[in-house]
């Protein structure tokens, strides 16, 4: 039986984009929003020291403490993405639960000098059955690995994409979310 986009897919869809501490989920939700984001940046303190560890970042001087918010159509499919980024720090992590609640799939946002700051957003969406793929955000003086270092660096399953991206650049990050739909468009079982 023939179907077409938006039969599979409800006319707005939420996505959430995960990912460790200072991987750039701000700014890939700033960077792909049609509406001027809200987030909740706050100024790093002292009352962070030991608690939020700044190696390979230590230029990063605001932390997200609640959620990023943005919205994109994509035409294509005649969708809106509503776009929730999720705070990174440990101590935050409580609130994916309650943000994935609804969320049709999602993208991790991947750091190649930082991997291991991606493992808890995978394992997350792996164990609630939540499908997503991995971005992998190409900071400036970065090595760039090929994806399938990268998978295997992660452990991923063959199933899950793998894309490159700067979250700095519209384009890019909105390349990263129509490759996140085509997945889930292939992903998600047709209706009877």
């Amino acid at each position: 039986m023939a179907y077409n986009d938006s039969e599979v897919f409800p006319t707005q869809v939420k996505i959430l984009i995960a990912g460790g501490f200072g991987v750039g989920k701000t700014t890939f939700v700033g960077a792909a929003s049609e509406i001027e984001p809200l987030n909740t940046e706050e100024l790093i303190t002292a009352a962070s020291i030991g608690v939020d560890s700044l190696s390979g970042i230590e230029e990063k001087t605001t932390t997200t403490v609640a959620l990023d918010f943005g919205r994109i159509t994509i035409e294509q499919h005649g969708i809106v993405l509503y776009l929730f980024g999720t705070p990174g720090q440990e101590r935050f992590w409580f609130m994916w639960d309650e943000l994935s609640a609804g969320a049709l799939g999602a993208i991790v946002l991947a750091d190649t000098r930082r991997l291991d700051a991606c493992f808890e957003a995978v394992d997350f969406f792996e164990s609630r059955g939540i499908h997503f793929l991995v971005a992998v955000n190409e900071f400036d003086g970065s090595f760039h690995y090929d994806p399938e270092e990268v998978r295997a660096a992660l452990e991923l399953h063959p199933r899950v994409p793998i894309v490159l991206c700067d979250a700095r650049d519209g384009a890019s990050t909105t390349a990263a979310l129509r490759s996140l739909i085509q997945h889930l468009l292939t992903a998600v079982p047709s209706p009877s």
